[in-house]
Order: C-alpha cells, then sequence, then structure tokens
C-alpha cells in the first residue's frame, strides 16, 4: 500500500485478486472431489433408490457447505498474512 490506510498499489489488487482466483479454484475442486466421493457411487452403481436419494443429497448438501468454508478459510487466512504497519508511513521498524 502506499500509505497506511490508503489505496492499493497495483500488485497488492493483484495479489488479492490472485488470492481470489485460488480460493475459488481450489474450493471448486475440493467441493467436485466430495461430490464424488460422496455421491460417486450413485451414479456409478445400481443401488436401491433410497441409498441412492441419500449419496445424491448429502453430496448436493455437503459440496456448497465445503465450496464455501473453503473459500472463506483462504481469504481469512490471506487477510492473516498482511503484516500491519507498527507505525503508519514507516516502512522498515529501524527508521
Amino acid at each position: 500500500m502506499e500509505t497506511y490506510g490508503g489505496r492499493r498499489d497495483q500488485a497488492a489488487r493483484d495479489a488479492v485478486t490472485v488470492e481470489i482466483g485460488y480460493a475459488l479454484c481450489s474450493a471448486l475442486f475440493a467441493a467436485a472431489v466430495l461430490f464424488g466421493a460422496v455421491a460417486g457411487p450413485a451414479l456409478l452403481f445400481e443401488l436401491p433408490g433410497t441409498v441412492e436419494k441419500l449419496l445424491l443429497r448429502a453430496g448436493l448438501t455437503i459440496a456448497p457447505v465445503l465450496f464455501v468454508a473453503r473459500v472463506v478459510s483462504v481469504l481469512v487466512r490471506f487477510r492473516r498474512a498482511r503484516p500491519q504497519p507498527s507505525q503508519p508511513g514507516r516502512t522498515n521498524p529501524d527508521s
């Protein structure tokens, strides 16, 4: 950032954009893997109707929850990783 509490420079905006993209892609991948693991047997094999519905509904319920949890956890962790300046306007602790 240019100044404490000021506008972000291009590098900071790019870092945020990359982090959002990573959060969305990794969350989509994790949700797809979880859905495949839970609902996959119902889609691949001939199962009794109740079991098939249960697996599909469980996959359709858990996958979006995992997606949101992953996006939030990545973005919160990214926000905490930025060091806050101890004194506004100073870039070096010894200055």
